[in-house]
């Protein structure tokens, strides 16, 4: 008799699995998970005030542009992306844009690169889909003020040379400490890595006699700064590996550039100031987050340089009053080109995080000259959680609940943020993670 016989069961499953089957294997098809967003059109107009890149997109983006000097370049990453459109080639008349470039990034995601011919300016927003267009990620690249032509400014850079940017590399690989320097990576070293805990200082905007923004029922920023701000530090402080450092921890006043060199004092991987942001109508509401412009980051670098004679501080390890001139821009320039890059990183995946939680302001990270954003070496970020002039948005600012839920999406986005640079982060100062090269993985 046959072993079925035995066994009606098997034979009840039999037709059961004839159509289970087929579908498992469909759910479990590659074609069903989430298709990488398209970049299905590149354009680029020029104009005598500004140039304009539009790229047209398959689906939405939230992506992370910033700019890098050494040369001047403009950055587009786009996370989970791929480019399915030709780069068109700049008019011979641009005045801004000499090239366009990509290349895939951590394995999935797309970076464009833009060569710049001189310092610019950028703003960036998003067009919604409408009819049968898809969405599309507007660019417009507009002069920095007191920018030159494309040949003075190339004369202005001549005198920094090839052999000066090796001696800068060269001085910057020597302030490594020898306990720093990366011996063979062996197993041991990648538990020492792992064990190193990182340093985040949570800056609550203003405080003391400056009270922020007030909002139309009386709700004070610096209160609301502090609460988001302590308990994010409890949070932090829940994380094996990392500690938090409170800028301020009760209603005081403190400089802004004192918030600097408490971060740097503390030694500090991450710099998040957190704010609330206001505006003259009621109705302006969402999250943003900033970094430092490159206005921003090239007038505190001649700051900076000013004043490495009479500075005992040390940038990125290299003390700067023990160099030339021209090697300390160079060095300054490297150390805050890695400082930026890392800052936008940080930026993005916070605002990514606080996106889940409701509308944001703007589209992408944003760039302004704020003061505390302005240490050469930490990569700092600035967080405006939501609209204090925003009734609606007062009131959920004074919810317990509302600030536990800013808190954790900031820290989420944070520990996306170090994951990342997990073996940079944990091995060597930021100066040794200055990189140049050709190809649009590097920017």
């Amino acid at each position: 008799m046959p072993v079925a016989a035995f066994c009606p069961r098997v034979n009840a499953v039999k037709p059961l699995l004839a159509v289970l089957l087929p579908l498992l294997l469909l759910l479990l098809s590659p074609t069903l998970a989430a298709e990488p967003v398209r970049v299905t059109g590149v354009r680029v107009t020029p104009a005598p005030d500004k140039t304009r890149l539009v790229l047209a997109l398959s689906a939405k983006v939230t992506p992370q542009i910033f700019l890098l000097a050494g040369p001047d370049r403009l950055v587009i990453d786009l996370a989970d992306a791929r480019l399915a459109a030709r780069l068109p080639k700049p008019a011979g008349g641009d005045p801004n844009l000499s090239g366009l470039r990509s290349g895939v990034r951590e394995g999935d995601d797309l970076r464009i690169v833009l060569d710049l011919k001189r310092p610019v300016g950028i703003k960036s927003y998003a067009v919604a889909a409408a009819a049968a267009q898809g969405p599309r990620l507007v660019v417009d690249l507009i002069p920095a003020a007191g920018s030159k032509n494309d040949a003075d400014a190339r004369a202005d850079t001549d005198t920094v040379t090839a052999a000066a940017v090796a001696a800068a590399a060269e001085a910057l690989n020597a302030s490594t400490p020898p306990s720093a320097q990366p011996p063979p990576r062996t197993k041991a070293r990648a538990r020492g890595r792992a064990a190193r805990t990182l340093v985040v200082a949570i800056d609550a905007g203003h405080g003391g006699a400056d009270p922020g923004a007030i909002g139309p029922h009386g709700t004070r920023e610096k209160d609301i700064t502090l609460a988001i701000a302590r308990r994010l530090a409890a949070l932090v402080a829940k994380e094996p590996g990392m500690r938090a450092v409170l800028i301020r921890n009760s209603d005081t006043f403190v400089p802004l550039r004192g918030r600097i060199r408490k971060a740097r004092k503390h030694n500090a991987d991450l710099f998040v100031s957190i704010h609330a942001d206001a505006f003259d109508s009621p109705r302006a509401r969402g999250s943003s987050v900033f970094t430092l412009s490159r206005r921003g980051a090239s007038s505190e670098a001649a700051k900076w340089l000013a004043d490495k004679e009479n500075s005992a501080d040390r940038v990125g390890g290299v003390d700067l009053g023990e160099h030339d001139d021209q090697l300390a821009t160079v060095m300054l320039d490297m150390v805050q080109n890695a400082a930026q890059e890392r800052s936008v990183k940080a930026a993005g995946a916070v605002l990514s995080n606080l996106s889940r939680l409701g509308a944001t302001h703007n589209q992408g990270v944003q760039k302004a000259g704020f003061v505390v954003l302005k240490s050469p070496d930490i990569p700092s970020i600035l967080v405006e959680t939501a609209f204090i002039s925003n009734p609606g948005e007062e009131a959920r600012l004074r919810s317990g609940a509302q600030q536990q839920r800013l808190a954790a999406a900031i820290l989420a986005g944070i520990k996306q943020y170090f994951h990342h640079y997990r073996e940079q982060t944990a091995a060597q100062p930021l100066s040794a993670d200055a990189q140049s090269g050709n190809g649009a993985g590097d920017g």
